[in-house]
């Protein structure tokens, strides 16, 4: 008789199943980190591809959206709260790795989805993407994390604001460090200010739609959306927003480009250019830096109405398409070309209204590219410097005296706002130039918390907007 104790048979091999919103959530996240790309260009196509093929409804849909932003927006506290649940340096855990690491601690402390749910489902995605022995270590950190809510691990890893309040505000609403303190020197005051700024930078932006004038009302929008998705704009008579959210490329409008998903700020800006008093000729428009269009078709809408022509220029071939897309259909006279708004084949004097919108950190849209926090650095805007004063220069060489420049960025950096038009018109780094400052104020009708002026800053705590700044310049001789 055989007396040895029996063995247990071996378990079977269990396959990871793969989940697919939550793989494909992954799958942007490593886009977004391997190939530099944006969450808002990436997520689309795997959105639809995901629908197509049948593995999506509108719930999976929102859930993807939801992970892949609210792990990129808070990817600056998650990387804290990982790096005390470690016994390593956060910068060998590989990326990766601390990408399905941040989406579980995204689910725990910034979701309402289940405890249990949140971290089995992390496991299982590290099963099938990272393999058996990371899976492992996913789950141990994740269960660490269970330990405290969110404000429990703010406590811990964030240092007292009264010993560095820089840093403290940093990681706890999520913003390198050197953008905490540029964005506190632009908008002044005190701590109420800034964290209210910071924590606007991390909701999710609301979808704008603009209804150009002469082909789209908002009034046919609203109708197209239905009132229950629908909401007045603020402050832009063009604007309607999406209650609701949805697909704006579901209207015909927007199908037919005589109506466009634009930011209330951006709306602003090509408005209150437009609106600017000039005396005599009035029939030549420039959008400097037109790509990739939004601003342009605007313009091109509101030149049409007045007999007026718009001339978009954009350096960038690629964005340029992207312009005449924008523009397609303008019942008045325009014009796209690629062209260097530094290096212009236009000779001086020859526009009336010049919008300069120039290239820039990106830091007032934090709300709509996350991702741009982690991958600017502050020296990227000493490459930017002389390309801003070059192209504002330029175009108040280009204006005819008497006519108006729009100078505008998408930051409320200093060195990108009011620096660049005060070295130009003094003449730091080139010849002075004879303009003058108008006040923009009165030309944004009902827009409150502007500022001393005259140039105006909006900001998305107060405003609703991206961080949008405009100075505009009449040329005096």
């Amino acid at each position: 008789m055989n007396d040895q104790p029996r063995r247990r048979p071996a378990k079977p091999h269990r396959r990871p199943k793969k989940d697919p919103v939550r793989f494909l959530a992954f799958e942007a996240l490593r886009a977004v980190d391997e190939r530099d790309a944006y969450a808002n260009l990436v997520l689309p196509p795997l959105l639809k591809k995901a629908r197509a093929k049948g593995d999506f409804d509108g719930r999976d849909a929102a859930l993807a959206t939801e992970l892949v932003y609210g792990t990129l927006r808070r990817q600056g506290t998650y990387d804290a709260i990982v790096a005390a649940c470690i016994d390593r340096p956060l910068r060998e855990v590989d990326p990766p790795v601390l990408d399905v690491l941040n989406m579980g601690v995204h689910q725990l402390l910034g979701t309402r989805i289940p405890t249990h749910a949140a971290v089995s489902a992390s496991v299982e995605l590290a099963r099938v993407v990272l393999g058996e022995g990371r899976a492992k270590f996913v789950n141990a950190v994740l269960r660490k994390v269970t330990a405290h809510d969110l404000d429990g691990w703010v406590e811990k890893v964030a240092p007292p604001y009264d010993e560095d309040a820089e840093d403290h505000l940093a990681v706890v609403h999520s913003h390198p460090r050197w953008i905490v303190s540029a964005l506190w020197d632009a908008l002044g005051g005190g701590r109420a200010g800034i964290e209210d700024l910071l924590e606007a930078d991390n909701e999710r932006p609301e979808v704008t739609l603009v209804a150009r004038p002469g082909r789209s009302t908002t009034e046919e929008l609203v109708k197209a959306l239905g009132e229950d998705n629908s909401l007045p704009g603020r402050w832009s008579p063009y604007a309607v927003r999406m209650a609701e959210g949805g697909e704006p490329g579901a209207l015909e409008a927007v199908r037919e480009s005589r109506a466009g998903v634009q930011d209330e700020g951006s709306q602003l800006v090509a408005a209150a250019l437009a609106a600017v008093p000039v005396d005599g000729r009035d029939s030549r428009w420039l959008d400097g830096c037109a790509g990739p269009g939004g601003k342009a078709a605007l313009l091109a809408a509101l030149a049409a109405e007045r007999g007026a022509t718009l001339l978009a220029a954009e350096k960038q071939p690629h964005r340029a398409r992207l312009v005449e897309r924008a523009l397609a259909g303008n019942p008045g006279p325009y014009q796209v070309i690629t062209a260097d708004g530094t290096r212009p084949p236009w000779l001086p004097g020859t526009f009336d209204r010049i919008l300069m919108d120039v290239p820039c950190s990106g830091l007032g849209a934090l709300r709509r590219r996350p991702e741009s926090r982690w991958r600017r650095r502050a020296e990227d805007l000493d490459a930017f410097a002389p390309l801003q004063r070059g192209l504002l220069r330029e175009a108040l060489k280009a204006v005819r005296v008497g006519g108006v420049v729009g100078y505008a960025t998408c930051s409320p950096h200093l060195a990108e706002t009011r620096v660049v038009v005060e070295d130009v018109l003094k003449g730091r780094g080139g010849e002075p130039v004879e303009a003058e400052w108008i006040d923009a104020r009165p030309l944004l009708p009902g827009v409150p918390a502007l500022g001393e002026g005259p140039d105006v800053q909006l900001w998305p705590h107060l405003h609703g907007t991206d961080a949008m700044y405009l100075a505009l310049l009449r040329r005096t001789g």
